[in-house]
């Protein structure tokens, strides 16, 4: 028996795959979250085999729940599930150690079928997902302009986000103009969106 945990805000994704993976002789649902806090919880709590988790939760995004996964609970397999894909987030849960990355277009049975491998010790990742991701390429941007611009996308005065980083106001301008022009951006929103977009930022 494959010991599953799923993790997903949305209640009724998450009924209805606990619904359909139950309907597995080889699968059993040994717990559910809503949230990524909550799935590291259950997760140490209920010991699963393999953790199938959605990639935007709240509290912690699915990626961050894999990294922390992987250090604490080795002997679970992770997955994510996710309606919007992002190279970007495609290559961060790769590095983490996810054993799958899948759409959650997939079907049930597809799914049971992928968290079988996945506990077997293959490794499945979509291939529309994994084209995106060649295609995308690499962040033009260094560690810290990553840094810089995650704390700014909320809006705040560049003073704020200085004080976020422990910088100067005039550094903290000189690394957004960085990225906008990387980007090719009109102002450090557009460039947040952008890389947002392409995964290179939550």
């Amino acid at each position: 028996m494959i010991r599953v945990l799923l993790a997903d805000d949305e209640h009724l994704i998450r009924g209805a795959f606990a619904a359909l993976l139950s309907l597995e002789e080889d699968l059993e649902i040994v717990a559910e979250a809503a949230t990524g806090p909550d799935a590291i919880t259950m997760a140490l709590q209920h010991q699963p085999d393999v953790a199938v988790l959605d990639l935007q939760m709240p509290g912690k995004d699915g990626v961050a729940v894999v990294e922390e996964l992987t250090q604490t609970l080795p002997s679970c397999k992770t997955m994510i599930v996710t309606s919007h894909g992002l190279p970007g987030q495609l290559k961060r849960a790769l590095t983490h150690g996810v054993k799958g990355f899948v759409p959650k277009t997939v079907s049930a049975h597809d799914l049971a079928t992928i968290i079988r491998n996945v506990h077997s010790g293959s490794r499945y990742i979509d291939p529309v997902l994994a084209a995106d991701a060649i295609s995308a390429g690499a962040s033009p941007l260094s560690a810290r302009e990553t840094d810089i611009l995650s704390l700014s996308t909320d809006g705040a005065p560049i003073e704020e986000v200085a004080e976020r980083a422990a910088l100067a106001p005039g550094t903290v301008r000189n690394y957004l103009s960085s990225v906008t022009t990387k980007l090719g951006a009109e102002n450090r929103h557009a460039a947040a969106h952008l890389a947002r977009q392409r995964g290179w930022i939550n």
